[in-house]
């Protein structure tokens, strides 16, 4: 298949790109706003301002999209373009509105626009594939319970109210108008390439440099950890697999507290001698307790049967050994987010502005 990915220059999408791109199973090409959170490092070095293989478009732009589509004409979609950040949704709101929700509009009537224009056969195999996140279905009370593919939503941040608008429309775009889709919901993903703002790789980062780990509340919220490799290949698992109009949660079975988290990471630096900064002794002794920010959910935890029963998938990684290889990278890779600190990764980005192929 050739795939669009929407935000593919992302944490997950550049995984899927770069698990397609090393095993030549399909060609995928990106579609990439390149916000903050998208950098072409974290690709194959053959889609650096190479618009055969990646265009640097704004899915809110329609006529772009169209233009797009009329060039590549893709053989299906995978839209993770988002913004995720729950902190930075509470902050300022309007940017996961307009993406989440208006782009997953634009993308949909886009993808509309071209299905209607194909044959039959490619009708047949065509997909809109929606990735979407567990944080629609809000808190779970219960250690027993699970999030399962029927679960009621209810969405406690700016960010999971956004996400879940977006997966009404695809739903409704498939009921309406019968445009092939199948939607993912997943648990918190890690591993190599992670943007420094989120859990892991700031309480790796900041330990690697001494400051504070911040953990809000007492740190007793649970989540589910997937190692994003795992995810990358469940999703092209669904995309390949995947029934029209189906929903599949995808999880890691690794439920683990956040402070849990803090102090696993904290532990692997001190196995993997990992050098300490001045003046710290051990690097669990940076943790810090900071004031709970508002709506935190308390637990997530994703049931992921449906997937492993119909498409046969399961994650490789556990979180113990998902955590050593992302915590290995981290430390071979200082260069990659390094650049991301200090800004220098979004340089990159003035060939393409400039680009008017793009």
């Amino acid at each position: 298949m050739k795939i669009f990915i929407t935000g593919g220059a992302g944490f997950i999408g550049s995984a899927v790109v770069r698990n397609v791109y090393e095993r030549k199973s399909h060609e995928a090409i990106v579609l990439d706003k390149l916000t903050y959170a998208g950098n072409l490092k974290s690709l194959p070095v053959a889609y650096s301002n190479n618009t055969n293989l990646f265009e640097h478009i704004d899915i809110c732009d329609a006529n772009s999209l169209n233009e797009v589509f009329l060039k590549h004409k893709p053989d299906s979609i995978m839209h993770l373009a988002a913004e995720s950040h729950v902190d930075r949704s509470i902050e300022s709101p309007d940017e996961f509105l307009s993406t989440n929700i208006i782009g997953t509009y634009k993308l949909l009537q886009a993808s509309l626009t071209y299905f209607n224009q194909l044959d039959d056969n490619k009708k047949k195999d065509f997909r809109f594939h929606h990735v979407s996140t567990d944080e629609v279905y809000g808190d779970l009370d219960n250690l027993e319970d699970y999030f399962t593919e029927i679960t009621p939503y209810a969405p406690s941040s700016p960010y999971s109210a956004s996400k879940a608008s977006s997966d009404h429309l695809v739903r409704a775009w498939h009921k309406t108008y019968e445009l092939p889709i199948v939607i993912t919901n997943c648990s918190n993903n890690y591993g190599p390439y992670h943007f420094p703002e989120k859990l892991i790789p700031h309480i790796l980062l900041n330990a690697i440099k001494g400051k504070p780990i911040p953990i809000y509340g007492d740190g007793s919220q649970i989540r589910d950890w997937l190692y994003v490799e795992d995810h990358a290949e469940a999703l092209i698992k669904v995309i390949e697999s995947g029934i029209t109009g189906e929903t599949y949660n995808i999880g890691g079975f690794n439920e683990k507290k956040n402070i849990d988290v803090a102090l696993a990471i904290c532990n692997l630096l001190e196995d993997l001698g990992a050098e300490k900064p001045l003046g710290v002794s051990y690097f669990k002794d940076l943790i810090t307790f900071v004031e709970d920010r508002p709506g935190h959910d308390k637990r997530y935890a994703i049931d992921a049967t449906k997937i492993k029963n119909e498409l046969g998938w399961t994650p490789n990684e556990s979180f113990d050994s998902g955590l050593k290889k992302t915590v290995e990278w981290f430390l071979k890779n200082e260069e990659w987010w390094e650049q991301v600190l200090s800004g220098e990764y979004k340089l990159d980005r003035v060939g393409l502005e400039n680009n008017k192929e793009v």
